[in-house]
């Protein structure tokens, strides 16, 4: 093999039998995403046994093993930006960022630079892992650009493949502070509902029906009661994209400032107004994992940032 190559092997999960091929194997490797395995199936770097296996449309069946071959990235044409970045931790293999609210994490259509990528290109000088392509090196996961919060950034493909299993097998440990509208009762549970993209609006993610979309699990609870609003704390068991945003708008209870998913009540609009805050009220405010090469347990914390505090203090009671 190789040298430059590096090779991921992923197992389909009971819950993706029956599914088309790439779809099974971006469940199984977070750290890949559906397009990225279309083309490495395409282009024959995906093996089952001795065999490669061309086709993105077959059907998955759970139990089966695969080994993907990913070629050593080709030089990143994003641009490195010496834009400032708060480091939480930092070593040879991996960082973790606590990032602002209105960053991007990489580059796509509308924000080609400006964004974390970018700046992790200027921190890191180069080293970064390229399992997850060209547009988005050591990116292993991500959040959206109006939340704040903690997220981790692999520097090494092992490091990144590391990290991956443990987002893949759910045993990542990330916590949310959530401001919402309302308050929920009961005060603490949990929303288990599958999330894929809308039919009616390909920007937005929606609940569907068992057996589509994928399973994604949200563990809920209040932490304080706010006039008629509260502060929730939401702990990740999957992390879907908008997953917090949509589980707790189906509850009736949408983030405060979300201009998607949120529903405020007209005193909440006036303040979000008067306030300036025109993002969602939502920080990543803790983050923990196995070191994926050193094996040993990481937990950060994240403070609240100043424009959730000071929404917080305006509505408490």
């Amino acid at each position: 093999m190789n040298s430059g190559v590096s090779t991921v092997t992923a197992r389909i999960e009971p819950g993706s039998d029956g599914w088309r091929l790439d779809r099974a194997l971006a469940g199984a490797v977070p750290a890949l995403s559906r397009e990225r395995l279309k083309s490495l199936i395409s282009a024959g770097q995906v093996l089952q046994g001795d065999t490669a296996v061309r086709d993105p449309a077959i059907k998955a069946r759970a139990g089966d093993e695969f080994e993907i071959h990913v070629p050593a990235p080709r030089p990143a044409h994003n641009e490195a930006q010496d834009i400032p970045l708060v480091i939480a931790f930092e070593d040879e293999h991996l960082l973790v960022v606590d990032k602002p609210a209105g960053l991007v994490v990489h580059p796509a259509a509308g924000n080609l630079d400006g964004t974390l990528v970018n700046a992790l290109l200027h921190h890191c000088a180069g080293q970064l892992s390229g399992i997850g392509g060209v547009a988005r090196p050591g990116i292993v996961h991500r959040i959206d650009k109006d939340t704040s919060g903690l997220l981790v950034v692999a520097k090494t493909d092992r490091a990144h493949e590391g990290l991956a299993a443990q987002f893949a097998k759910h045993s990542i440990d990330r916590r949310y502070l959530a401001i919402v509208s309302g308050r929920p009762n009961p005060p603490a549970g949990a929303v288990d509902a599958s999330l894929a993209r809308s039919v009616h609006d390909r920007k937005k993610m929606a609940i569907v029906g068992e057996g589509r979309g994928k399973r994604a699990v949200t563990h809920y609870r209040l932490l304080e009661r706010l006039a008629d609003a509260a502060l929730l704390e939401c702990r990740l068991e999957t992390g879907r994209t908008h997953q917090v945003r949509v589980h707790l708008s189906s509850l009736g209870h949408g983030l405060l400032g979300d201009p998607v998913y949120g529903r405020a009540k007209p005193a909440h609009r006036e303040l979000l107004k008067r306030l300036g805050f025109e993002r969602q009220a939502l920080h990543a405010a803790g983050l923990g994992f196995i070191h994926p090469i050193h094996s040993h347990a990481l937990s950060f914390e994240s403070e609240i940032p100043s424009d959730m505090q000071e929404l917080f203090n305006k509505l408490s009671v």
